[in-house]
């Protein structure tokens, strides 16, 4: 999936389109303390009872995120690309 480099969008502290640098949303560092990780730490001990054969599973594709950033007062928006997708994003000149 092609993405243009820079772009015109609006920004909501400009109040008005301005030309924007995107570059693709890298995901962020994990809380070792969040409930979810925990949750999962716990479900991991012990002797878990593990169901014979795999199940088949289709694998679901993820969502395109873009941060686009102003370039006249320099604040980041995040926007994503159409719905869930298999497809890599790559920037085109």
């Amino acid at each position: 999936m092609k993405y243009p480099k820079e772009l015109n969008a609006y920004c909501p502290k400009c109040r008005k389109h301005t030309v924007h640098k995107a570059k693709l949303a890298s995901k962020g560092k994990a809380r070792h303390m969040a409930i979810g990780t925990r949750k999962h730490e716990r479900k991991l001990t012990g002797h878990g009872g593990k169901r014979a054969g795999k199940v088949p599973v289709k694998k679901q594709g993820v969502r395109q995120k873009v941060i686009l950033e102003c370039q006249v007062c320099h604040k980041k928006q995040e926007r994503i690309i159409g719905t869930r997708t298999k497809k890599k994003l790559e920037f085109n000149a």
